[in-house]
């Protein structure tokens, strides 16, 4: 688990970011939040070596860590051109970031070293734009995805995934309400990932004030969604800062949640919830957790 965090820095939590190695060494990286490339490198693994990514939404604290993953790459020698996988939009994402985009003086300043001109592919990807079905396929893995309900689609279309790989089944919600899809995205799988960004009363609090978006998977939700579909593990993430003690992190969600809630004591709450539904093996998320399938 490279981030476990939602929207906000937070000095506890990095944004969303799942790296998954296959017994065979092989990367692949769910979501590129904030902190994510460094906490990969902490974990001893270099962005040159992460063969695919796919990005399950355009909200920044899902894809705004991936130009420094991708040019990281670049200057790490990646010898080929990093694959993205996301929905409608990231095309456009990637073609503004690069040559002639947002990092424009440093593609030119770094593509006048020999070196750099050797691998100019590094920072050249080549996009997938998905729909519903199987998103990705090598010799080594099949990622499937399908719309979940968080935004929007006219906004951003969000997807779920599952990959299958050596036998095994991972499944990763990215933000969604609690959906249909993710029941069957998640069914038998070795291993669910999903989302619990609130406890129940903050997710209440958002609905009411119109403070953000409220569509997320209240613990009891996420409880029945990892019974229903009889995974064999469920960690719950991408925690929206409610436990949170730092000063400034309280005084910033003054108008985002109850704030004289707010606590570790609430996390007690959310596992509570979880439970009312689903009796198996369950970790919470913390950054660079290790989850061994």
């Amino acid at each position: 688990m490279l981030g476990t965090g939602a929207a906000f820095v937070d000095p506890d939590r990095a944004q969303s970011g799942i790296l998954v190695t296959l017994d065979n060494g092989r990367h692949y990286l769910f979501d590129c939040g904030a902190g994510i490339t460094r906490n990969m490198v902490r974990a001893n693994v270099s962005p040159a070596d992460v063969t695919a990514v796919f990005l399950t939404h355009m909200h920044h604290d899902h894809i705004c860590d991936f130009p420094l993953f991708v040019i990281t790459g670049w200057m790490w020698d990646r010898p080929d051109a990093p694959v993205v996988i996301g929905p409608r939009g990231t095309q456009h994402f990637v073609s503004h970031l690069f040559e002639g985009g947002a990092f424009k003086s440093d593609f030119e300043a770094r593509s006048s070293y020999p070196r750099r001109q050797k691998n100019l592919q590094a920072v050249r990807p080549k996009v997938i734009e998905a729909s519903p079905g199987v998103a990705y396929e090598d010799e080594h893995v099949r990622i499937v995805c399908d719309w979940v309900e968080h935004i929007p689609r006219d906004i951003s279309e969000c997807f779920g995934v599952r990959l299958e790989a050596e036998g095994k089944a991972v499944a990763f919600s990215g933000d969604t309400a609690a959906c249909e899809s993710m029941v069957k995205l998640a069914k038998d799988a070795d291993l669910l990932i999903h989302e619990c960004t609130f406890p129940e009363s903050f997710i209440e609090h958002r609905r009411k004030t119109g403070v953000g978006t409220f569509a997320h998977t209240s613990p009891t939700e996420l409880g029945q969604i990892a019974a229903r579909a009889g995974v064999k593990r469920l960690v719950p993430t991408h925690f929206g800062h409610f436990e949170s003690t730092h000063p400034l992190i309280r005084k910033v969600a003054t108008h985002h949640f109850p704030v004289e809630q707010m606590g570790p004591h609430l996390m007690d709450e959310v596992v509570r919830d979880i439970r009312r539904h689903y009796q198996g093996p369950m970790q919470i998320a913390s950054d660079l957790l290790r989850i061994d399938v």
